[in-house]
């Protein structure tokens, strides 16, 4: 079997990258001197040069072909885990015990899905060091420096924030002259370090790019949703609240004034999002890969007998237990769910719930592979963060936390013509209460975004909610954190242990 080492050089990382985006200048980058130093500074000569050191770390997020993975890190690895390690998904494909594993707890330090985002992150990492190292020497222009290095940092603190929710105590690697085989970090040092990385991309990176150009690139605004997610992570609620309150004040994001228009192609990094992965080319999206997979592996099969040429797979499901959680009339239900499907013979299929709300059936009405981009951090996230953060702080729901929560509702209330007469505003509520309903809220806003996993643990409702769901689950306290990939344990046994439980 292919082992990957994520401690490989970094030099062949980097060169691995830049060369699958096919830049004439790297031709011979695999024969220079080894030495990373030297490799340097034979790259970075021209602007061009530096830009597509960072570019080299959207690339891993969004490929779907870098070997032996399967895909980047948030091609088909980051919200399957979530989705499957949770109450929002069940597995359906056939013959794949690691995703059954996935999806009944039973998951163990060999698993290709776990394993992938682990070698990603890293990789994304590597890329970042590289490009940070090399563009701080260059003689450019100060402001796109600036820029530039402010990019790498907030795509190294997205990883390293992912990376330690996921797997708790991991490997700081803040240089390119890091030990092979580097011993653990606390988690507060890798939190340290991501609240430095995006406070000085905070600084140092625009509010928008020109309409034409930059488009899903990383913002100031997206560095400040991320900062408020990381201090609501650690429970430091009076910082979340300050940063959540600066994006609702700045007036640069809003809701879509029906959920479907979030989720259009057309509409790609527009009012609603603070940061997307790209997978396709709509609306100037930085993206340097082929589409994306959601659409493949999550409308179902039985499309294939209504929709011609339809490529549809139904490999994970929504679990039964979202499907009802939604009221009826719930615009966001008939917007991320299809529980029925027309036959040939124009009768209907009563099918599982599967999930749509990536399939914008007018640009792509043969679904498949999508164009659209995956949405890591939306506006309706900041509202629900706020709301949460403020009832935390306050030990109990204020009327900015009502306002906040009441928006979303209002949102899910309206079908594309006129409100229905569902949802209403929230009130009264003391703060257990205001907490249930919200971590409600978030589940029905978020489905196959990759947040259910990191909710549930972060609300301490991993266990109950998952029994709730599903009968042959086995959550346990341990599942808090997944396990790190035995390949690395085993390569770096000494200073690498295996999180408990696994």
């Amino acid at each position: 079997m292919l082992t990957y080492n994520k401690f490989i050089p970094t030099r062949i990382l980097l060169v691995f990258s830049i060369l699958a985006i096919s830049l004439p200048t790297c031709k011979n980058l695999l024969v220079e001197d080894p030495k990373d130093q030297v490799f340097i500074e034979n790259f970075f000569k021209t602007e061009n040069d530096a830009i597509a050191a960072v570019n080299s770390i959207y690339a891993v997020l969004n490929s779907t072909s870098f070997a032996p993975t399967f895909g980047g890190a948030f091609h088909s690895s980051y919200w399957v885990m979530s989705g499957l390690a949770s109450d929002e998904m069940e597995n359906r494909l056939a013959g794949s015990i690691e995703l059954d594993e996935l999806d009944q707890f039973r998951h163990k330090p060999v698993n290709g899905t776990v394993r992938d985002f682990w070698i990603n992150g890293y990789k994304g990492i590597s890329n970042a060091n590289f490009a940070i190292a090399g563009i701080q020497d260059m003689k450019i222009d100060e402001k796109l420096k600036s820029r530039l290095i402010g990019e790498a940092r907030f795509l190294r603190g997205l990883l390293y924030f992912d990376l330690v929710r996921l797997f708790g105590d991991i490997p700081l690697m803040l240089s390119i002259t890091d030990p092979v085989y580097p011993k653990k970090a606390l988690t507060a040092a890798i939190y340290d370090q991501v609240i430095a990385d995006l406070s000085f991309a905070e600084k140092n990176l625009p509010v928008s790019y020109p309409a034409n150009n930059g488009k899903g690139r990383a913002t100031s605004g997206a560095a400040k949703g991320l900062l408020a997610k990381v201090f609501l992570t650690q429970k430091n609620y009076a910082k979340a609240i300050t940063y959540c309150k600066d994006i609702i004040a700045s007036g640069q994001y809003s809701l879509w004034a029906d959920f479907k228009d979030a989720f259009k192609i057309p509409n790609t990094n527009g009012k609603e999002a603070l940061f997307t992965v790209g997978f396709g080319t709509g609306n100037n999206s930085i993206s340097f890969w082929e589409v994306g997979q959601f659409n493949v592996r999550l409308l179902p099969r039985e499309l294939t007998e209504s929709v011609a040429n339809i490529n549809a797979q139904g490999w994970q499901v929504a679990t039964k237990a979202l499907l009802n959680a939604y009221d009826p009339l719930d615009r966001r239900r008939e917007v991320t769910l299809i529980t029925e499907v027309s036959s040939k013979n124009g009768g209907k299929i009563t099918i599982e719930p599967h999930i749509q709300k990536y399939w914008d059936k007018i640009t792509e009405p043969q679904g498949g592979n999508t164009e659209n981009d995956f949405p890591y951090l939306r506006y309706a996230d900041i509202l629900l963060m706020y709301a949460e953060a403020l009832n935390e702080q306050n030990n109990g729901p204020t009327t900015e936390a009502y306002d906040a929560i009441n928006a979303i509702r209002k949102r899910a209330r309206f079908d594309g013509t006129k409100e229905r007469p569902i949802l209403p505003n929230l009130s009264g509520l003391n703060y257990t209460q205001f907490k249930e309903r919200l971590l409600n809220e978030r589940r029905l806003e978020f489905v196959g975004e990759g947040q259910r996993w990191f909710d549930l643990v972060r609300f301490n409702q991993l266990e109950s909610a998952v029994k709730a769901a599903k009968s042959k689950a086995i959550p346990m306290a341990f599942h808090k954190l997944f396990p790190i990939p035995q390949e690395e344990v085993d390569l770096n046994n000494n200073l690498l242990p295996q999180n408990p439980g696994y």
